[in-house]
C-alpha cells in the first residue's frame, strides 16, 4: 500500500449569489495553485448532474503525504488567501483524503459521466474489490473503475467509475453493491466546463 497514488476530494455547495464567485475562485486561484504543487498528479473539476453537492474537485496525489508537505502547508488551513477564507467561509466544505486501493496507482482519465459511491462501513476491502470486478465484468461503458479508502474514517470507501457516456443501467451496478455493502450516497457528474 505504501506506493499506492492518493487522493484528495473536495465538494461544496454555493449559494445560488455566490456561484459566479466561487466558480471565478476556483477557476483562476484555487485549482490553479494546488495543480502545481509537489505530489499533485491532476487537478479536475466535475458539477453533479445527479446528487449533491453540486461542485467536486478532485485531486490525484502521488501519496497522501503531498498533503503534509510544506508547499501545500503553506497555502492551507491559516494560511488561506483571503479570497479563500471569504469563498469558504459561505459555504459546507466536504473534504476527503484517500489512498487508492484498487488499483493502486491509477490517475483519473477524462470521461463523459463520472459516478461516485460511498460505501460506509463497507465488507473488507478485498471482498469490495472482488465485488467491483463481478459487477463490472462485461462493461465496456466502464473506462476506469477506482476505489479508495478514506483516511479520515477507516472503513469507509468511495468507488469512482469513469464512464464513457450516460449509463442507464447504473441501478443495477449499485444493486450488486449494495448486496455486499452499506451505501451512504451515490453521485453523477459530469466535467466541468468554464464556458457553461
Amino acid at each position: 500500500m505504501n506506493d499506492s497514488f492518493g487522493l484528495l476530494m473536495v465538494m461544496m455547495q454555493p449559494p445560488a449569489t455566490m456561484e459566479e464567485e466561487f466558480n471565478a475562485w476556483y477557476d483562476t486561484e484555487h485549482l490553479p495553485e494546488r495543480a502545481v504543487l509537489p505530489g499533485f498528479l491532476s487537478a479536475r473539476r466535475f458539477v453533479c448532474v445527479d446528487g449533491y453537492p453540486r461542485y467536486m474537485a478532485l485531486y490525484d496525489l502521488d501519496s497522501e503525504a503531498a498533503l503534509s508537505s510544506s508547499a501545500y502547508i503553506a497555502i492551507s488551513g491559516e494560511r488561506f488567501s483571503p479570497w479563500t477564507r471569504r469563498v469558504t467561509s459561505r459555504m459546507p466544505v466536504y473534504r476527503v483524503a484517500a489512498t487508492q486501493a484498487y488499483p493502486g496507482n491509477e490517475v483519473s482519465l477524462p470521461t463523459a459521466r463520472l459516478v461516485l459511491i460511498k460505501i460506509r462501513r463497507g465488507p473488507d476491502e478485498q471482498a469490495l474489490i472482488s465485488s467491483l470486478r463481478a459487477a463490472l465484468d462485461g462493461r465496456s461503458d466502464v473506462r476506469q473503475c477506482r476505489l479508495f479508502c478514506s483516511s479520515e474514517a477507516p472503513g469507509d470507501f468511495f468507488v469512482m467509475l469513469g464512464l464513457s457516456g450516460p449509463w442507464p443501467s447504473l441501478p443495477d451496478f449499485v444493486d450488486k453493491i449494495a448486496a455486499q455493502a452499506q451505501l451512504a450516497f451515490v453521485n453523477t457528474y459530469a466535467p466541468y466546463d468554464p464556458s457553461k
